[in-house]
């Protein structure tokens, strides 16, 4: 395995926002990207604007053969059926990693089913979009932001650096390390929960006119209510026993809080006002 260079040639199956977001950040610094997807009209849109270097909506060997890396930017039930599918097609010495919000019943089945010689390093770029599509694609959404390697006891040290320098090219702030368990019960928490608080937020109720009288509070809390249904609920099923949990911890949380103001409690609801203050400012982006 040779180490991330400009000479790396970079193979992304999936040109949707985060996929797309890849490829624009890495054509920018002068890498060579090239992609297997769906739609003609995402390659001819990523072509026009230079985000790519070619692509192709078949199942290319030949794409697929060139590739030193592939970056699987898909829905964790298409990738795994991908690799089923279509992983004789790997070459030997082939890296591959992802972009999936998932890792514990993902990872595991995919590296087994690999054919001797190609490595899974899995990773989960922190950062997104509510709109799906590479027309949404921003390399801006890395800086910044978040980017984790999930390795196993299946991963050389070689393809854990190679995955930490592709996240340094792509501009995250922070990198770091979590086995796909730890990431799991990281990601249900902050990721996860936060969609579902987003989403009954919404629906909890639906008074008409309610968007003249809001405030960007609101707006702010709730953005992420826009949501890519078919995905999520993939997300949230794959991880369920996780996300219950956090769901469970928040909603008894949210009553003691309820709790402090039903008995008119003022100290002790400032308390708890002062400690998320606190805690709030511990997850404020590095400035760049």
């Amino acid at each position: 395995m040779n180490t991330f260079s400009k000479d790396t040639s970079i193979l992304i199956i999936g040109l949707g926002v985060i996929g797309g977001s890849y490829a624009k950040a890495l054509s920018k610094k002068g890498y060579r990207v090239r992609c297997i997807t769906k739609e003609q009209k995402d390659i001819d849109y990523a072509l026009e604007l230079g985000i790519i270097e070619s692509g192709s909506t078949e199942i290319s060997g030949e794409l697929i053969q060139d590739a030193d890396l592939i970056v699987f930017a898909l829905y964790p039930h298409i990738f795994v059926d991908w690799i089923r599918e279509h992983g004789h097609l790997l070459r030997k010495g082939t890296l591959l990693t992802d972009v999936t919000g998932v890792k514990g019943q993902i990872v595991g089945e995919v590296q087994a089913m690999l054919p001797d010689g190609v490595e899974f390093i899995a990773a989960h770029p922190m950062a997104g979009r509510e709109s799906s599509g590479v027309e949404y694609s921003d390399d801006r959404v890395f800086l910044g932001a978040n980017f984790i390697i999930t390795p196993t006891e299946k991963n050389t040290p070689e393809a854990v650096a190679f995955c930490r320098a592709l996240g340094e090219a792509l501009g995250f702030a922070r990198i770091s390390e979590l086995t796909p368990e730890e990431h799991d019960e990281m990601i249900a928490f902050l990721s996860q929960l936060t969609h579902c608080i987003a989403v009954t937020l919404m629906t909890c109720n639906e008074a008409p006119m309610m968007e003249q009288y809001t405030g960007d509070s609101f707006r702010d809390l709730t953005r992420i209510a826009k949501i890519n249904d078919v995905m999520w609920a993939e997300l949230f099923l794959l991880n369920k026993d996780a996300l219950l949990s956090q769901m469970d911890a928040f909603a008894k949380e949210f009553a003691d809080f309820r709790e402090l103001l039903r008995t008119g409690d003022s100290d002790g609801m400032r308390a708890v006002m002062r400690r998320a203050t606190v805690r709030r400012t511990l997850f404020d982006k590095p400035k760049t």
